[in-house]
């Protein structure tokens, strides 16, 4: 099956799963559109390596003023620049590790899923360091040098936030 038409199917999973989670609601909108920025920025860096601005940026700005509307409070925009200054410190210390790119998807996840974002990042960086190790055991230290998308573990990371990550941070902090 094509990428692209994979990436639909994954999608209207998602979108389903949205519902049957949080039922008909404005909840489940937001969270299936939320899905189908992670879907359509996992297949772009899959295919080309970035992440575009032009799908993160608006959906990062969307995403903080609609959660804002539908449950006011400073949970969202703490979220957004906790998970987008983490990043940023974070490509500043190995700007060849990750990019701006990353920062800003981040920075989504954040003002998408709130304090779930944690979730999200810790459940990405594992999935994300799976096939690095893979690389690197296969190739040693030349394995190094290896570039590897990244957004597809951090999409993985934000579906286990969206789904778990209350119960997880619950079981976590409790």
């Amino acid at each position: 099956m094509h990428l692209r038409a994979a990436a639909a199917v994954v999608w209207v999973v998602l979108a389903a799963c949205c519902v049957w989670a949080f039922g008909l609601t404005l909840v489940a909108l937001v969270n299936a559109l939320g899905c189908a920025v992670i879907v359509a920025v996992t297949v772009t860096d899959l295919e080309r390596r970035i992440v575009p601005n032009r799908i993160v940026v608006p959906a990062l700005a969307v995403a903080l003023v609609v959660q804002t509307v539908r449950d006011p409070g400073v949970e969202w925009v703490l979220s957004a620049f906790g998970a987008g200054g983490f990043f940023l410190l974070l490509a500043l210390v190995n700007p060849t590790g990750l990019g701006m790119g990353d920062v800003k998807l981040a920075a989504f996840l954040g003002a998408w899923l709130g304090y779930d974002v944690a979730v999200a990042l810790f459940v990405g960086s594992l999935l994300g360091m799976l096939p690095a190790i893979v690389v690197l055991a296969r190739r040693g230290s030349a394995g190094r040098t290896a570039t590897l998308p990244y957004v597809p573990a951090l999409a993985a990371g934000a579906v286990v936030g969206l789904f778990f990550g209350d119960a997880l941070l619950d079981a976590w902090l409790g």
